[in-house]
């Protein structure tokens, strides 16, 4: 059985613009599709797959460098273990980051309500 797609095929299925997979070509999240014929490319099952993976790899906060530098272990990792690791490395960073922000906008939060205050003070003692 042929397992190739043309591209309106794979995009269809991976519901992705024939632009965003150019564009995923483009910088090596997945393979280029291989030209046959009059210039049509055409996709394999793993393509979509990639695809696939990549979108979930967006919802779980992943950028494209990111995914860039996990997407291959799934496909050569049958356990998915190792790319369950890097993924789990990744989010734990994430988590960091945004504890951080929290953090600062908490103490931006403080001096906002402190200067509110004074300047409240300040105010009723004039009147």
């Amino acid at each position: 059985m042929d397992d190739r797609m043309r591209i309106g095929d794979l995009t269809e299925r991976a519901g992705v613009t024939p632009r965003t997979v150019r564009y995923y070509e483009s910088i090596g999240l997945i393979p280029p599709g291989e030209r046959e014929g009059h210039g049509q490319h055409y996709y394999t099952e793993e393509t979509l797959a990639r695809l696939q993976k990549i979108d979930q790899l967006k919802k779980l906060g992943l950028s494209l460098d990111e995914i860039h530098d996990v997407i291959d272990l799934y496909f050569i990792d049958p356990s998915g273990i190792q790319p369950k690791q890097k993924v789990l490395a990744i989010l734990r960073q994430h988590l960091a980051e945004v504890d951080q922000k929290i953090g600062a906008l908490q103490q931006f939060r403080a001096d906002v309500q402190f200067h509110i205050e004074r300047f409240e003070r300040w105010l009723e003692e004039r009147e």
